[in-house]
Parts: C-alpha cells; sequence; structure tokens
C-alpha cells in the first residue's frame, strides 16, 4: 500500500510524493523542479528510492538531473518506448508490465495522446492511477503528438478502471477547463455542479 502527498509546484503543476507504507521506501512522480522538491525531502529527512515519469515533457522531467545528483541511488523509471526522450532513465518498462515500489506495485499502462510515449501508473490495491496529462478535471491534455483516437481510447481505458479509483492528474486546470467547457455549453447541467462546486 502506498501514501500519496501532493505537491503543487511551478504555476500549476503537481508532482507526487509517494511512499510505500511497509517498507519507507519513497518515489516521486512528476518532479518538474528540483530545487523545492529537495528541500521538502531534506525537512522530512527522506531519502528519494524512485522518480516516475508519465512523459517527457520539460515540466514533467525537469527535476530528474539534480534529484539523481542529490540522491544517486535514485532509479528513474520510464517508458521504454520513449527512453531517448526522459533525461537519466534508469529503468525502461512496457504498457503492460508491472513494477514493485517495495512492496506497492503498479501497472504501467499505455496512455498516448497528450504525447506519444505517455503512460500512467495505476496501484490497483491502492485504487490510485498517476496520469500525467491524459487526464484533468473537467478536461484531458492537449494533443501534442497523439491523434483524437489515440486520446479518446486512453480516456476509455481510465474509464474502465473501478469508479473508486483515485486520479492523480499533472496539472490544476479545472477552473480554466470549467470557463471553456462553460462557454461551449452553457446549459450542460453536469457541468453547472461542477461549477458549483469548485465555485466558478
Amino acid at each position: 500500500m502506498i501514501e500519496t502527498t501532493t505537491i503543487p509546484i511551478l504555476n500549476d503543476n503537481y508532482t507526487f510524493l509517494i511512499k510505500d507504507k511497509k517498507n519507507g521506501i519513497y518515489g516521486l512522480v512528476d518532479p518538474a523542479d528540483a530545487t523545492p522538491l529537495i528541500l521538502i525531502l531534506e525537512k522530512k529527512k527522506i531519502s528519494l528510492d524512485f522518480i516516475l515519469i508519465t512523459h517527457h515533457h520539460h515540466d514533467h522531467v525537469g527535476g530528474n538531473f539534480e534529484l539523481k545528483k542529490k540522491f544517486p541511488k535514485c532509479k528513474i523509471i520510464g517508458n521504454f518506448y520513449d527512453k531517448e526522450r526522459i533525461p537519466e532513465i534508469d529503468i525502461t518498462l512496457k504498457p503492460g508490465e508491472f513494477f514493485l515500489i517495495g512492496d506497492s506495485q503498479f501497472e504501467v499502462l499505455d496512455l498516448p495522446g497528450h504525447t506519444i510515449g505517455h503512460i500512467g501508473f495505476y496501484f490497483k490495491k491502492d485504487d490510485s492511477l498517476f496520469c500525467g496529462d491524459t487526464l484533468f478535471s473537467i478536461g484531458c491534455g492537449r494533443l501534442f503528438e497523439g491523434t483524437p483516437d489515440q486520446m479518446t481510447k486512453s480516456l476509455l481505458k481510465i474509464k474502465s478502471l473501478p469508479e473508486s479509483t483515485k486520479i492523480f492528474c499533472g496539472h490544476e486546470y479545472t477552473e480554466s477547463n470549467a470557463n471553456f467547457a462553460k462557454s461551449l455549453d452553457m446549459e450542460c447541467t453536469l457541468l453547472k455542479k461542477k461549477n458549483i462546486r469548485y465555485k466558478i
């Protein structure tokens, strides 16, 4: 089982600190900027063991080099098919493969669309998915490299997970996404509920 801490970083990014509760092994998902993350880890007296990368964009891998420098035993995990674009990568996994962070197992989900090599990390026992820039609150990631068909299939793959699944996305875009959606459909009942919930 994992314990997850959400770390707001840069203007609107999220990095996630995960801890395997049984063995006290720590990982970061998509470290955008090393400096504030190192300060947090030092304050908590945490030694970093793994870094999980959903895709190669700089605001998701920007901390790789400095974190590896600070924690040389730390292993960076990413998509085998995108390994040339992930700085300092150590462990390459293919979609469908499983990996253990201590006693906590995740499956690599193939989630192309935002980028061709985009993946997610699904911890089934924890009902947790780290999906990077595939899905946000009231929106999905921009198609920089993939096709609408690829993104649709990726979103349907996420939708097929249990309803109890906790979604950890890479950015806080709720307000801007809601305002954009509202401009397209002012009468959407579900959207109005979201607007009330997020006070938009």
